[in-house]
């Protein structure tokens, strides 16, 4: 008798332990069945202003409304994104921490800089890629060009001569332009600048011949005549300038460049709460009240899942690391 009663204390002792020891295992499928019931922070990893501040802007007020919580915006900028970047990456897996990550942050920097605070693959749970913004091939209107075509065999003529400008050496801006080169058999002098702005006003004066910028930047410079816009970078035509054709179209098949904004979570986040805010995402960005306020930022909506947000972001690092590699950038 006594022996039966140790056994069943025995057992109820060890039977309290396992449902301790399991109790942290269990959590996140806990929160993810009352998710959300806190505030949601989203990193953005650049200064507030600019084009990824502002398309996280125009999504986390429609999250927000949806989910029932604010959605915080947190900028934290530095290190080409990378900063802000490993915050989310060290975060909490539990959803309330998000990053609207870029092709800067998981596509360029992997290459560019020595060492990286993070990995891009595995220290991130895709969500869902938000947006994409194309750039423009502009040149100064005195250059005797007016197509890829001629710009292509302007360059071949004159090696070394053309001088295009950048936000900065590793930008994506630049390595459009190395690309460019790599796919046209030319070569371009690169002059990088501390900003866009600096880029731009020195190719309007003459000081550079060519640039390849943001559509909403190079809007007002086209529209103006300051610029000749010679094409997109886009797969597509884009409908702000649908006279204007895609690089691919004016003579180099397979030419992609683009700027985009995706929102990824910590390594580990449950499933079910990347899937909820992948879907959420995909239904905001098809409304029509959201695509015209991200068309009044040059971008595109997307919304896909997470696999095939995985897939692009594998596909953006494989792209540019031969590209910054060529491209001689480097950060230590």
């Amino acid at each position: 008798m006594f022996r039966s009663i140790r056994v069943s204390l025995a057992s109820r002792i060890a039977a309290v332990a396992a449902c301790a020891l399991g109790a942290p295992a269990s959590a996140p499928a806990t929160a993810a069945g009352h998710y959300p019931s806190n505030p949601i922070r989203i990193i953005v990893p650049f200064a507030a202003g600019g084009t990824s501040d502002l398309v996280t802007r125009i999504l986390a007020q429609a999250m927000g409304t949806e989910l029932n919580v604010p959605v915080i915006i947190d900028n934290r900028p530095g290190a080409g994104g990378n900063i802000g970047s490993e915050l989310v990456a060290r975060a909490a897996p539990d959803g309330y921490t998000l990053l609207m990550g870029t092709v800067a942050t998981h596509g360029i920097n992997a290459s560019l800089y020595k060492s990286m605070p993070f990995d891009p693959v595995k220290d991130f749970a895709p969500v869902s890629l938000v947006a994409s913004t194309p750039s423009v091939l502009e040149v100064n209107p005195k250059l005797p060009v007016k197509s890829v075509a001629e710009l292509i065999a302007y360059a071949k003529a004159h090696p070394g001569a053309l001088y295009f400008g950048s936000a900065g050496n590793g930008s994506s801006h630049h390595l459009a332009g190395e690309l460019f080169d790599s796919m046209a058999g030319v070569k371009m002098t690169h002059v990088p600048y501390r900003g866009t702005a600096a880029a731009v006003t020195d190719t309007i004066g003459g000081q550079v011949q060519v640039i390849f910028d943001t559509l909403p930047s190079a809007m007002p410079y086209v529209k103006s005549g300051q610029l000749r816009a010679l094409a997109v970078t886009s797969t597509n035509r884009d409908p702000a300038l649908p006279d204007l054709p895609t690089l691919a179209e004016a003579g180099l098949p397979g030419y992609e460049v683009g700027s985009w904004y995706g929102l990824l979570a910590p390594a580990g986040t449950p499933p079910s709460i990347v899937d909820r805010i992948s879907k959420l995402v995909a239904q905001l960005v098809r409304r029509p009240d959201i695509q015209q306020k991200l068309q009044a930022q040059g971008a595109t909506a997307v919304g896909d899942t997470p696999a095939e947000f995985a897939t692009h972001i594998a596909s953006e690092l494989k792209k540019w690391g031969p590209v910054v590699q060529a491209s001689g950038a480097r950060v230590d």
